[in-house]
């Protein structure tokens, strides 16, 4: 088997007709000898930061000197990212040795598990592979069900907030979706609850008192932020002084805080992390596609807010950065997202909007998203292809002198890194 091959394999799967449930995650892991129980975790489940979140504790780990695992998802650029050990990608060669390890398992299996299940078993089997100290577990989708949630006894386990969004999947409330995301809870292991939703907390709350499970909340106006830049952030937190993220986004000096108060809770379970790491860790941390400049000449910016409060936290970083000016936008949209409310947000930042049909039978046309624009007064195209839409944005803009902002799914943007590369 190659490369080609094992990642065919995993992608073969159609989940869409599988009963939800742990059953076949659980089966497959007894299998391959239960690898998830050789390691320690920290689980992590939220709507949106959870990427940054786990990116940022990962490298404060790895620089007090622990062998890290990372499990996050999707992958932007290349399927090995959502598995690292120490800041590496798994190798091409050794995720074939796990597919050719595993498959016959799964294959054998009568209720045979999802692409979700087989990936999450080839992670467990990856980190205990390399004795991974400490695993930072993102969870796929939810928490009560997600295929993570057959770990028993993690070290911490912490939602980074709740928002509406894949509510066909998880309720279309956000008590429906506080629940999910509550199952995550384990008897005996501490959350740190990162949100600022009062109905999310009440779930989750009642939850934790089932189970008898301690919850530690952010302490928001300890966060002090001295420097913004599009160089990155300075700022302080609590007794943390003089820290430096290079990652860009007003939401991210929150995302650092949310992952100080994850280090400062391990350190009071014995967990020896020092300041320096804590400093180093963040300086260093590396997060593609959350407000990342991809292009200087003209600027060109790619963000991943691609529901809601991700376009809420995009507009307000645009004017974070750019104040008064207005900006270009490439954005394409699914059409079971609130794209009405999301076209008024882009629109009191946009000069000008790039529309695309992403690549996903959910899509919303571009022509129509074009239209809800030209419905608020801003004028809009409608392109026929990604490619399109970067090459009349990135024209608009050298025109203009105006940067330009993309916002969707982090699918999106290994596409639209690729074309920039290829015609800049």
């Amino acid at each position: 088997m190659n490369y080609n091959q094992a990642i065919d394999y995993i992608h073969s799967v159609n989940w869409v007709f599988c009963k939800p449930g742990l059953d076949r995650i659980r089966t497959l892991c007894e299998a391959l000898g239960n690898p998830q129980d050789k390691l320690s975790f920290i689980h992590v489940a939220g709507t949106n930061g959870k990427g940054s979140f786990c990116a940022m504790t990962e490298s404060i780990l790895r620089a007090a000197g622990y062998r890290t695992g990372l499990f996050t998802s999707p992958y932007i650029v290349s399927f090995n990212e959502r598995m690292r050990v120490n800041g590496e990608n798994i190798s091409d060669e050794e995720l074939v040795e796990l597919v050719e390890q595993i498959r016959p398992i799964a294959d054998a299996m009568e209720d045979k598990p999802t692409e979700f299940e087989l990936i999450t078993a080839l992670a467990f089997l990856y980190f205990a592979k390399h004795k991974c100290e400490v695993v930072v577990l993102e969870c796929g989708l939810g928490g009560r069900l997600d295929a993570t949630n057959i770990i028993k006894h993690p070290l911490l386990t912490v939602i980074t907030g709740i928002a509406k969004d894949h509510t066909a999947i998880l309720g279309d409330t956000i008590e429906q979706i506080a629940a999910e995301k509550a199952g995550i809870l384990k008897a005996g292991t501490p959350l740190l609850w990162c949100g600022n939703d009062s109905e999310a907390e009440r779930v989750i709350r009642a939850r934790a008192d089932e189970l008898k499970v301690r919850i530690l909340t952010i302490k928001r106006d300890a966060l002090s932020i001295t420097r913004m830049t599009l160089n990155g952030t300075d700022f302080d937190f609590g007794n943390h002084k003089d820290l430096h993220i290079p990652l860009l986004g007003t939401y991210q000096p929150h995302n650092a805080a949310n992952a100080i108060s994850a280090i400062d809770l391990l350190k009071r379970m014995d967990v020896l992390i020092d300041e320096d790491a804590i400093s180093e860790g963040l300086a260093s941390v590396e997060w593609p596609a959350r407000f990342e400049i991809i292009h200087r000449d003209p600027l060109i910016i790619a963000d991943g807010g691609h529901n809601p409060e991700g376009i809420d936290s995009a507009v307000e970083s645009i004017r974070t950065y750019f104040g008064d000016d207005k900006v270009g936008i490439i954005t394409g949209v699914m059409a079971d997202k609130n794209y009405t409310y999301m076209a008024s947000r882009i629109a009191s930042v946009a000069e000008r909007v790039f529309c695309l049909t992403p690549d996903n039978p959910r899509a919303f046309p571009a022509v129509d998203y074009a239209t809800v624009f030209e419905g608020l007064d801003i004028a809009a195209t409608a392109a026929p292809s990604v490619e399109e839409a970067v090459t009349q944005a990135l024209s608009w803009a050298k025109e203009t002198s105006t940067p330009v902002v993309c916002l969707g799914s982090l699918y999106m943007y290994g596409e639209i890194c690729n074309i920039l590369n290829r015609i800049k």
